[in-house]
């Protein structure tokens, strides 16, 4: 009978392919959730392929004043059928060929945090900002095919506006997205009460108008930009298990030296792991979100 995997025994130089151990794997994907704004406020599908068909509800049913003796009447709920599909997403982390002798489990945990925020950093500015896109849907995508796009500094009026676009599409935001360098015109934003200033931010619990924010790591999100709407309408699933392959021979074409050529691993002493993880993502609903930018409305043509 053939020994059992045992990653805490084994050298990584003996086991350069295969699942990331199931331990390890799973704290890389409990960091990536955990640090993922999109996945922090999505709703998780659970998914066993790589593709899946669900239904979600669109609208639900209604309650109806009833006199005595009278008929109570039926409303339907409307279900509507929707496909979501995983695409590869991959990370090559380069680092000293001395890890070559440790095993697998203790490479792992060395490397953890690096593939995490090299996953959650990618999946987050293609979901979120459309940046390097595999998905047909993003938030920025929703939200101009909806139109939801209010222009302006960040501020009390342009706040409501997007309120408003929301509104009428009868939705309502449960969580913003932001990030740090916004929370200085945060602080400006105020409503006025009578002769009362009432601040609409407050920068403990890290929320606008009550509402919680998300701040994205990424130099793609630019400073006065700012998301908002019901991310009960955005989804995303994870069917698969992780998987790394170990090079010590690669050129890596994506990264250059000070020489600016590409990195050879043999020539450098070094090794790379590239790992992969299967993910999936989808707007349910357009309209259910909006977003502020910075910029001015066209004016309007004479005579609207």
């Amino acid at each position: 009978m053939p020994a059992t995997f045992d990653p805490d025994n084994v050298l990584l130089q003996d086991a350069k392919t295969g699942k990331i151990p199931k331990e390890q794997g799973s704290l890389i994907l409990k960091e990536t959730i955990s640090n993922s704004v999109m996945m922090q406020l999505a709703k998780y599908e659970e998914m066993t392929k790589h593709k899946k068909e669900f239904n979600y509800l669109a609208e639900g049913v209604g309650a109806y004043w009833v006199g005595e003796g009278e008929i109570i009447q039926t409303s339907k709920p409307q279900w509507l059928s929707v496909s979501m599909e995983a695409k590869k997403l991959g990370v090559i982390v380069p680092v000293s060929r001395e890890f070559l002798q440790y095993s697998v489990s203790n490479f792992f945990s060395e490397v953890r945090p690096l593939i995490a925020e090299a996953f959650y950093k990618k999946f987050d500015e293609a979901t979120i900002l459309g940046v390097d896109n595999p998905f047909t849907q993003s938030l920025a995508k929703s939200i101009t095919d909806a139109g939801h796009t209010v222009k302006g500094d960040l501020s009390y009026d342009t706040l409501m506006d997007l309120y408003g676009v929301l509104n009428d599409a009868d939705h309502d935001p449960n969580a913003f997205i932001s990030k740090r360098n916004n929370n200085s015109a945060f602080r400006g934003i105020v409503e006025t009460i009578g002769n009362n200033s009432v601040p609409l931010y407050d920068r403990n619990a890290n929320t606008l108008d009550g509402i919680p924010i998300a701040n994205l790591k990424s130099n793609e999100m630019k400073k006065g930009e700012l998301f908002g709407g019901d991310f009960d309408f955005a989804r995303y699933g994870i069917p698969y298990n992780l998987n790394y392959s170990i090079s010590e021979e690669a050129q890596l074409s994506s990264m250059t030296g000070e020489d600016g050529k590409p990195v050879n691993l043999f020539e450098r002493e070094l090794i790379a792991i590239r790992a992969t993880m299967d993910v999936a993502f989808m707007v349910l609903k357009d309209d259910a979100f909006a977003k502020i930018e910075p910029g001015t409305e066209p004016d309007e043509p004479e005579g609207a």
